[in-house]
């Protein structure tokens, strides 16, 4: 149901119109309502052109067109976090602890294509959350670094521009999250779906993308008008979302719902595959900005999400610390690298693990 999701425009937020103070309130409620009941909604009035949007689109289809074995030569590591994953490559469910098959989807990862060596926390990580980008040659996909590049800058911008509404509706200072991104872990990740003619079905279980949580502060998602993305609803049951023409979907990470003990909600989703009987290609593909906050950024329940009747929920961590137990564990499909984390998603897993209700 994509009802459940509800649309807020942003476009009023850096208005300078006499109502503007209004506006920024009444936009700051939106977020909070919708981040208090399901963690997820879709933002229009972004500002970011379409033609970026699908300048990043054809790079990734003319990238993900290309032979198996030339992908492969850009294979990324659990720890680096750039370049390809190749197709069952990664079980997303180990992020939570939960054992799963091998994920149907690939995917590009990509960071800043552009940081300050000289930032000691950036220097202590190059070689492995600040890791330079892979780009394939242009005469292998021409275009594609200045296309994402360009779409990372844009959805970036709009991810920071997130975080002051996000400040706001939870009473306090509009730049309260700026000193936690002076070099913050940002990812972009393009993801594609697709059942080639001569495919096996999917195993008992098996999903185009499992279920899980994403990690850090905000994620803000371009998908396809295409089924398959999924969420818990607050009935504890899957429901179908879609994203409306032009909107971006946006979530909370685990991060997020730490600082807000639990006021906001970090939702479990994934991508279903098609139906076994749709024999069409059903390809689909969506392009996931990931913005986790700095390295070393201390998390610590905000003191306007707790009180004596609702006391703190966890314990202080760091953003890497989180970030890294999270990335290894998928990629490794290996519980133990989380060993002792506590995630905010109370009761939600046992959508993951097979209770929830049906929708």
């Amino acid at each position: 149901m994509t009802e459940l999701v509800p649309i807020v425009d942003i476009s009023g937020w850096v208005s300078v119109a006499d109502d503007a103070a209004d506006r920024r309130s009444a936009i700051a409620a939106e977020v909070d309502e919708a981040c208090r009941r399901i963690g997820f909604l879709q933002i229009t009035g972004h500002g970011i052109p379409a033609d970026v949007i699908d300048a990043m689109l054809a790079a990734a289809d003319a990238f993900f067109a290309l032979p198996v074995e030339v992908k492969g030569t850009f294979r990324s590591t659990p720890e680096e976090n750039r370049g390809y994953a190749p197709m069952g490559s990664e079980s997303l469910t180990y992020s939570l602890g939960v054992e799963s098959l091998p994920d149907l989807f690939e995917a590009f990862n990509v960071g800043p294509d552009a940081v300050d060596e000289l930032d000691p926390a950036v220097a202590a990580e190059r070689h492995r959350i600040f890791a330079p980008n892979r780009w394939p040659a242009d005469d292998q996909v021409a275009g594609m670094r200045s296309a994402f590049v360009a779409y990372f800058d844009a959805v970036n911008a709009l991810a920071r521009r997130l975080t002051s509404i996000f400040a706001v509706a939870l009473d306090l200072p509009a730049d309260f999250f700026d000193d936690k991104l002076t070099h913050s872990t940002e990812t972009l990740r393009v993801n594609h779906f697709v059942r080639q003619p001569d495919s096996p079905d999917p195993l008992p279980g098996q999903v185009r993308m499992g279920a899980h949580t994403d990690y850090g502060i905000v994620t803000v998602l371009y998908g396809d008008q295409v089924p398959g993305l999924e969420i818990v609803g607050p009935d504890g049951g899957w429901h179908g979302v879609m994203p409306e023409a032009g909107a971006f979907l946006v979530n909370l990470g685990d991060l997020l719902a730490r600082w807000t003990n639990d006021r906001w909600r970090s939702t479990v989703h994934r991508v279903a595959p098609p139906p076994r009987d749709d024999e069409r290609p059903n390809r689909r593909r969506s392009a996931a900005f990931f913005l986790d906050g700095n390295w070393d950024a201390p998390v610590e329940v905000l003191a306007t999400c707790c009180s004596e009747d609702n006391p703190s929920r966890y314990p202080p961590t760091t953003a890497g610390e989180h970030l890294m137990a999270k990335l290894i564990s998928s990629r490794s499909r290996t519980s133990d690298a989380r060993e002792g984390m506590v995630d905010p998603i109370g009761d939600r897993i046992s959508a993951v693990t097979g209770d929830a209700p049906s929708p």
